[in-house]
């Protein structure tokens, strides 16, 4: 893979990245606390890509490397796929596949709700990939509608994307931070106790499951929907409800039921949903066999980056730009970055849109 290098410590040769170098600029395509994601064109090939730009030094953090090294475990067509890290100037550019088709979420928006037909067929691809990502090891741990991106096709393939939050069980320890967003986070995730992030995966694929169907969050409080507190205690009671006028049929009412239960133990598995009745019906060829779906995504053409030279990138990354004034000087383009929830109990008043993003360790 031909890459602009330039030496930047004692026998190392990094790559580097310009806007203009290698990618084109296409567009701007999202922003949050990470920084800034970008359309870019690769110019050999004119294949477009996402890049998510991080600003060299405190940001590339444990999370980070984390993201890194478990997104780029992970092969398989509902997944988006990992290609690179390069190092630019000022950032650190992680190159993935590009989808087109958006957001499931903003697909939900604008149809309101889906038929049980679409929803299950969108589930079973979601349910394909994060079976993938366990058999991996790999927790998702912030599975939602807005981390799940459509390609651009008639029938569009899911495909999870994100992995900020991730873990494995190989590289890491039982996960006991509350990592997520407040609306698809699992009872046990609340508790300050160490977790089975696979199991709170499941909980996670119920909420998308259910918001698809009913077009609305299963443990907000109707009269109060943007109050944390409330959907945290509606969650820890598992209070829900399936309104009148969503009809859904007895077999997928039994899989939320079984899906929506306070203990982690009794809870369905991944394996049994994919074995429920209503999850077969309709169930496409390709998403039966594991193993099929693996090899359709081999790409012999284009080499995976090694490990070494990621970390290689990373521990440089953690220094950081000289002469830096913040994330604005490279990228030119003013973010609004969301703060991270500090401690829960340090205001009576909170109010948070359940739909937003907390992190606080335990």
């Amino acid at each position: 893979m031909d890459r602009a290098a330039v030496t930047v410590g004692p026998g190392m040769d990094m790559p580097i990245m310009h806007d203009g170098d290698r990618y084109e600029l296409v567009r701007d395509i999202g922003s949050g606390n990470f920084g800034v994601a970008r359309l870019m064109r690769n110019r050999a090939d004119g294949q477009l890509v996402a890049v998510k730009y991080i600003e060299r030094g405190e940001k590339i953090d444990e999370n980070v490397q984390r993201e890194i090294i478990n997104h780029r475990s992970l092969r398989h067509p509902n997944i988006i796929r990992f290609k690179e890290v390069i190092l630019t100037p000022t950032h650190l550019a992680i190159v993935m596949e590009y989808a087109s088709g958006g957001e499931l979420f903003e697909r939900i928006c604008n149809a309101g709700r889906f038929s049980e037909d679409e929803a299950r067929f969108f589930f079973q691809q979601l349910i394909s990939g994060v079976s993938y990502c366990h058999s991996m090891q790999v927790c998702h741990r912030d599975l939602k509608l807005e981390n799940t991106l459509l390609d651009g096709s008639t029938a569009p393939r899911l495909k999870i994307c994100d992995f900020g939050y991730s873990k494995s069980s190989v590289l890491h320890s039982q996960p006991k931070s509350t990592v997520g967003t407040p609306a698809y986070i699992a009872p046990e995730v609340l508790l300050k106790k160490e977790y089975d992030g696979k199991v709170a995966d499941v909980w996670s694929c119920g909420v998308t499951l259910y918001v698809m169907l009913v077009g609305a969050y299963p443990f907000e409080d109707p009269d109060e929907p943007k109050n944390f507190r409330k959907t945290i205690q509606r969650i820890l009671g598992v209070q829900y409800s399936i309104p009148d006028y969503v009809h859904i049929s007895p077999e997928c009412q039994d899989l939320i039921s079984r899906i929506f239960v306070a203990n982690p133990a009794t809870r369905i598995t991944i394996p049994e949903i994919r074995n429920h009745p209503w999850f077969l019906k309709n169930l496409p060829a390709d998403l039966m066999d594991d193993s099929t779906m693996s090899n359709h995504y081999e790409e012999p053409e284009q080499p995976m980056q090694s490990m070494d030279e990621i970390m290689q990138i990373l521990a440089e990354a953690t220094i950081p730009a000289a002469g830096s004034s913040g994330i604005n000087q490279f990228l030119n383009d003013g973010l609004d970055l969301d703060d991270d929830m500090e401690d829960l109990d340090s205001d009576a008043d909170l109010d948070l849109e359940s739909s937003g993003e907390i992190v606080y360790a335990m």
